[in-house]
């Protein structure tokens, strides 16, 4: 296939990496950087640059940046892009995305689907991506009732050939009420811990628990302020739950009440081993 990927950051990056290492497939790369695409092109990363005259040629076309910028790029791009193409957003909230996306391919023939690869790092940029990012992780579809059975066969196929453990499906709406926790939520906690006077006079008295807190505070503002607002409804109401546990610890310690202390971590551990997982 001929793949587009639009956004050479971590993402876009990690996907050119890993489907230059992992197949056959031809990748044209952009992004608004040239530095990027330098380095792409230097590294094997792509085989040239996605252009006006190289995108109808594409097969598949991945759009790894921001949500309100992917949205604009498609509008712009929308008449270059194959009617035999495949579209996949890979931004990292869907609702508002779907919305504005799913019309254009309509109107414009296309087959389009939304997407969200989960899996990151720290650090973003095409320096941090890496041709193993996507080993064993999960790929969030969202298709509709439009999709064909086909499409989502050829996007299996695709995913797992990168290194994905296989897919989920999901829609745009429960999609982002999950992620609202599950990892909106965690990027703005590390970002509030951090912020207590004792994170700067720590040396020495951190070991895995700090290390874990902390990771994903080394966040892009601008990226994660859109992606937080584009799921503020859900990401406030799970900040409300948080702000209420965090709440009855500080009450117990504060009434220097031992018993109600061990209560709540108790019932932290049993809700932990009944969720299962890492």
């Amino acid at each position: 296939m001929n793949i587009g990927i639009i956004g050479l950051g971590l993402i876009g990056g990690s996907m050119a990496k890993s489907i230059k290492a992992r197949t056959a497939h031809t990748v044209w790369g952009e992004d608004l950087d040239q530095e990027t695409l330098d380095l792409a092109r230097i590294s094997g990363a792509m085989d040239a640059r996605l252009t006006d005259e190289n995108l109808p040629e594409c097969d598949l076309v991945l759009v790894a940046i921001c949500p309100g910028a992917a949205i604009q790029w498609v509008k712009d791009h929308a008449d270059r892009i194959s009617r035999d193409a495949i579209l996949v957003d890979l931004c990292g909230v869907k609702r508002v995305v779907v919305k504005a996306l799913a019309p254009v391919a309509q109107a414009h023939g296309f087959a389009y689907i939304g997407g969200h690869p989960m899996a990151g790092r720290e650090r973003g940029g095409f320096t941090a991506s890496s041709e193993d990012l996507y080993v064993g992780a999960s790929m969030i579809l969202t298709p509709d009732e439009r999709t064909d059975m086909r499409l989502l066969e050829t996007l299996k196929a695709f995913f797992l050939d990168v290194g994905f453990a296989g897919l989920t499906f999901s829609d745009p709406e429960e999609h982002d009420r999950i992620i609202a926790f599950t990892s909106q939520l965690a990027h703005i906690t590390s970002s509030a811990y951090v912020k207590s006077p004792e994170a700067q006079r720590r040396r020495g008295f951190s070991a895995g628990s700090f290390q874990d807190m902390t990771r994903v505070a080394r966040l892009d503002e601008n990226m994660w302020t859109e992606l937080f607002m584009n799921d503020a409804d859900y990401l406030v109401k799970e900040l409300d739950i948080l702000i209420e546990n965090l709440a009855a610890y500080s009450a117990a310690l504060k009434a220097g009440d031992a018993d109600r202390v061990r209560a709540l971590l108790k019932e932290g551990r049993e809700r932990k081993a009944a969720a299962g997982g890492s």
